[in-house]
């Protein structure tokens, strides 16, 4: 298992996502344009965010929402907007082809811990931290077990539990079963949210 885990999945990961990245690249090209439509010039969406170590990279994603705001020039909840192609890509995920990119340049894996937001990092206890002891991934096992459907609390735990069992066979589970999930489109949101909550430290 330190095999894999320590080379082998660095590896794997490069071949896969160099190979996928090629073959998506129609694709990004395509979904590159509506967005950049739909968005009025900004279809990518770039973000810090704590990787490996709680080392900050920069994450790239499909930018789903706009930045339209209030008369008080405070922006409008996610889901006033999420626009009508975002909704199309969000659902089916295509809105983390981008983080191939980042999975080339080591700052991320396939497989692992989501990576959130750098302000969260204070609120985490010790255990939390522990999902930072490897690198972020598109997927995981908590995406697999819920998704956004499922709260911070079980995020976590689960993320936790990846970390203290990564293997070869566990990360083709995982792989298996987010195909299951994007075909099914579940998990995408918490119910009466568009997006997850932020998390707050409880």
């Amino acid at each position: 298992m330190q095999l894999y885990r320590n080379f082998l999945k660095r590896v794997i990961d490069l071949i896969v996502s160099l190979i996928a990245f090629c073959l998506l690249l129609p694709f990004f090209i395509v979904i590159t344009a509506l967005l950049f439509i739909a968005n009025q010039g900004s279809p990518f969406f770039v973000q810090a965010r704590p990787g490996k170590n709680e080392r900050i990279f920069r994450l790239v994603k499909f930018k789903t929402m706009n930045d339209k705001k209030d008369a008080a020039g405070n922006l409008l909840p996610d889901g006033d907007r999420l626009t009508g192609i975002g909704k199309f890509i969000r659902r089916t995920s295509l809105d983390e082809i981008p983080q191939l990119i980042n999975v080339i340049k080591g700052e991320m894996s396939l497989i692992g811990p989501r990576p959130l937001l750098v302000e969260y990092l204070p609120l985490y206890n010790d255990t939390q931290k522990r999902r930072h002891h490897v690198r972020p991934g598109i997927t995981g096992w908590a995406q697999v077990n819920g998704r956004n459907a499922i709260g911070w609390k079980e995020k976590f735990e689960l993320d936790v539990w990846y970390v203290d069992h990564v293997s070869f066979s566990l990360d083709c589970k995982i792989v298996l079963l987010t195909l299951m999930k994007v075909v099914k489109s579940e998990g995408v949101s918490q119910q009466g949210h568009a997006t997850m909550p932020k998390f707050d430290g409880r």
